[in-house]
């Protein structure tokens, strides 16, 4: 198994929480982003800058995942590519991104997008707070344990 992080936007918050998950359960993490990404002396810890466009990073990622990998994303349309791999992928807020939700979850990410467009709702998601940091250590707590029970 593999942890593949969409690092563009990953909150700095969350980092130490994965790099300790990281070193609990020895399962390796890429950080995949546009720019590049600090990350602390650990042979588990890898970072790879992917310089070539918009989406780059996130093909980069849909490339390397594997059936029962886990993507940290909250980009939507890449988790939904990420299931369709059979990997999991999990958002910085601590939802888990199945088959049975992320599609749902896509349609829904489309629809607010048009109605922004067109002018009918504004604004986007809240603010990132320390119960959604919760929430993600959580969610990656409870994904990972299962995953190393079985």
């Amino acid at each position: 198994m593999q942890i593949y992080v969409d690092a563009d936007a990953f909150p700095n918050a969350l980092k130490a929480i994965l790099y300790r998950a990281v070193e609990r359960t020895r399962i390796p993490a890429l950080l995949v982003a546009c720019q590049y990404v600090t990350i602390p002396d650990n042979p588990l810890l890898r970072s790879i800058e992917i310089t070539a466009g918009p989406d780059a990073a996130d093909d980069h990622i849909v490339e390397l995942v594997s059936a029962g990998d886990l993507v940290i994303t909250a980009d939507i349309p890449l988790a939904a590519r990420v299931v369709r791999k059979e990997a999991t992928a999990i958002d910085p807020r601590g939802t888990l991104y199945t088959e049975r939700n992320v599609f749902e979850k896509l349609a829904a990410r489309n629809l607010m997008a048009d109605l922004r467009a067109e002018g009918l709702v504004g604004g986007g998601p809240a603010g990132f707070s320390k119960k959604d940091c919760q929430a993600f250590a959580n969610a990656l707590d409870g994904f990972l344990t299962r995953k190393m029970r079985g």
